[in-house]
C-alpha cells in the first residue's frame, strides 16, 4: 500500500468506464505517477448483453429505490469479472454508471460498490470521483481533462489542442500544453457539448431493435430536417458559459423533434444535432485549437465526422492520429485520475467543472 500512496513512484493502475451509451465496460491499465505517463498496457472491453442494458436503461433517471439494486448487480458482476482478468495492478479506478446528474439540484449518482469491488479483486480501488467536486460548487463532470492534459504533453503538443469524446454525451476539453500543471489559470477549459450518441442509440434501439447506428449507414441515406436543428440549438443550455455539464437525458426531447421524421432522417438530423452542440461549443475555447482529436464512439461513425469536419475550422482527427486508443482513453483517465487521488493530488480545477478551487475527488477502499 505504500507504493501506492508514494508520490513519484510510477505504478500500474487499471481504469474501468461504463459511459451514459451503455455499451459495456471498458478497462484498461497504464503506468504512472499520476503527474506524466509512463506507459499504456493491457485493456479490454465487457459489452452489456441486451438483458443487461435493459436492467441499466430502466435505472436512469433514478436516485433511489428497488429500481437501481438490479442495475448495481449487473454494474458490479460486470467489473469484476472483467477486471479480475487483469495482473499486476497496484491501483485500481472504478467509475461505476452514472444514472442520474444533475449537480445543481440533487447531485449526481454513480451506481456501483468500490469498497465490495476492492474486497473481490484484492487490490485497492478509488471510486466515487464526482461527489466531492459536487460539493464544493462544480460540475462533477467532466473528469477527464486532467488524462487530458497529460496526454498532450505525452504527444509532445506545442498549440493548444483540444479533445472531443463522443460517448453518450459529447465533452470537449481545450488543452494549453504551455502550462506546467492542469490546475493552472488558463491550462484547461472543458464542458459538455451536447447530447452525442445517446439520442441516437435510443431511436435505433426503439425503431429498429439495434444498439446504434453502426457505421452511420442510416443517417448516411437520410436528410437532416433543418426545422428540428434549429429548435435543437435555441436550446438556452448552449448559450451558457462553461464550465457546464449535462445528464444523459436532459435532451430526451431531441427524439420528440424527429418522431415524425423517417427513420433515415431522423438518424440524420440526430446526428446533425451532436455535431452542431460541438461547432456550438467551439466558439467558447479561449484561442482556436490546432486540432480537434476525437475518442469515444462516435468517431467511427463517419457521417458524424464529416459533420464535424465540415462546421469546424481546423483538423479533425480521431486521436488514434497521435498514437492514442479512442476506444479505451476514458478507462485510462480513471486509471491516471485514480493515482492522483491515491497520492493527494488535484483531479478537477475551476476551468474544467467550475468547482471553487482545485479539488481530488474519490475515495480509496483497500481490500
Amino acid at each position: 500500500m505504500h507504493k501506492v500512496r508514494e508520490k513519484g513512484a510510477v505504478i500500474t493502475a487499471l481504469g474501468a468506464m461504463s459511459g451514459t451509451s451503455l455499451d459495456g465496460v471498458d478497462a484498461a491499465d497504464l503506468r504512472t505517477d499520476g503527474v506524466v505517463i509512463d506507459s499504456f498496457g493491457a485493456d479490454d472491453y465487457r459489452a452489456y448483453t441486451a438483458e443487461e442494458q435493459t436492467v441499466l436503461r430502466a435505472a436512469l433517471g433514478h436516485w433511489s429505490g428497488a429500481t437501481l439494486d438490479p442495475a448495481t448487480d449487473v454494474v458490479m458482476s460486470v467489473h469484476q469479472a472483467l477486471l479480475s482478468g487483469f495482473h499486476g495492478v497496484d491501483l485500481v479506478g472504478f467509475h461505476g454508471q452514472t444514472v442520474a446528474h444533475a449537480p445543481r439540484a440533487r447531485g449526481t449518482l454513480q451506481l456501483g460498490d468500490g469498497a465490495a469491488l476492492a474486497r473481490s479483486l484484492g487490490t485497492p480501488v478509488v471510486w466515487d470521483f464526482r461527489s466531492a467536486d459536487v460539493e464544493l460548487g462544480g460540475e462533477g463532470a467532466p473528469l477527464a481533462p486532467f488524462f487530458h492534459f497529460a496526454c498532450a504533453k505525452w504527444m509532445g503538443a506545442d498549440d493548444p489542442v483540444a479533445f472531443l469524446n463522443l460517448g453518450g454525451v459529447g465533452n470537449l476539453t481545450w488543452v494549453d500544453p504551455s502550462a506546467d500543471v492542469p490546475e493552472a489559470d488558463g491550462a484547461l477549459l472543458a464542458f459538455d457539448t451536447g447530447p452525442a450518441n445517446a439520442p441516437v442509440n435510443d431511436l435505433m434501439q426503439a425503431r429498429l431493435g439495434l444498439s446504434f447506428d453502426k457505421g452511420g449507414r442510416v443517417a448516411a441515406s437520410g436528410t437532416v430536417e433543418t426545422g428540428a436543428l434549429e429548435l435543437f440549438l435555441a436550446e438556452p443550455y448552449f448559450a451558457r458559459i462553461p464550465p457546464k455539464s449535462l445528464d444523459r437525458n436532459d435532451f430526451a426531447e431531441m427524439v420528440e423533434l424527429v418522431g415524425e421524421l423517417s427513420d433515415a432522417d431522423a438518424a440524420a438530423t440526430l446526428t446533425a444535432m451532436c455535431a452542431a452542440g460541438v461547432a456550438e461549443g467551439m466558439q467558447h475555447c479561449p484561442r482556436p485549437p490546432s486540432r480537434v482529436l476525437v475518442t469515444g464512439g462516435g468517431r467511427h461513425n463517419p457521417v458524424l465526422m464529416k459533420m464535424l469536419d465540415v462546421s469546424l475550422d481546423c483538423p479533425v482527427l480521431p486521436v488514434e492520429d497521435v498514437g492514442l486508443n479512442g476506444d479505451m482513453l476514458e478507462a485510462q483517465a480513471f486509471a491516471y485520475l485514480a493515482v492522483r487521488v491515491a497520492r493527494g493530488l488535484p483531479t478537477s480545477c475551476p476551468g474544467t467543472t467550475g468547482v471553487r478551487a482545485a479539488v481530488g475527488g474519490g475515495t480509496v477502499s483497500y481490500p
